[in-house]
């Protein structure tokens, strides 16, 4: 099995910042990239950003500019630094993992509420 584990969350007032944290355990080597997801209040689960295991990026344009993933592949954990918030950025955010065989997201966290006020 697999556990992610988020931290990090809490609540900013716009501008601000906040660093989210995902520390994997169990069977690491069946994680491959990584990701953060976030579900604002009313609305489905969305892509903030993912990284592989080698390091490649990919950010929703939302993020673009603002939010900066990274791996520690050493201490099996994802990093969100979430920099100029807005209120539209409150959301829980989840930490997934996709399946080394099946390439696919099948690993989550809890989730770790963020909340921008305005």
């Amino acid at each position: 099995q697999v556990q992610l584990v988020e931290s990090g969350g809490g609540l900013v007032q716009a501008g601000g910042s906040l660093r989210l944290s995902c520390a994997a355990s169990g069977i690491i080597f069946r994680i491959n990239a990584m990701g953060w997801y976030r579900q604002p209040p009313g609305n489905q689960r969305e892509l903030v950003a993912t990284i592989t295991r080698a390091g490649s990026t990919n950010y929703a344009d939302s993020a673009k500019g603002r939010f900066t993933i990274s791996r520690d592949n050493a201490k099996n954990t994802v990093y969100l630094q979430m920099n100029s918030l807005k209120p539209e950025d409150t959301a829980v955010y989840y930490c997934g993992g996709s399946d080394a065989y099946s390439r696919k997201y099948e690993y989550w966290g809890q989730g770790t509420q963020v909340t921008v006020s305005s």
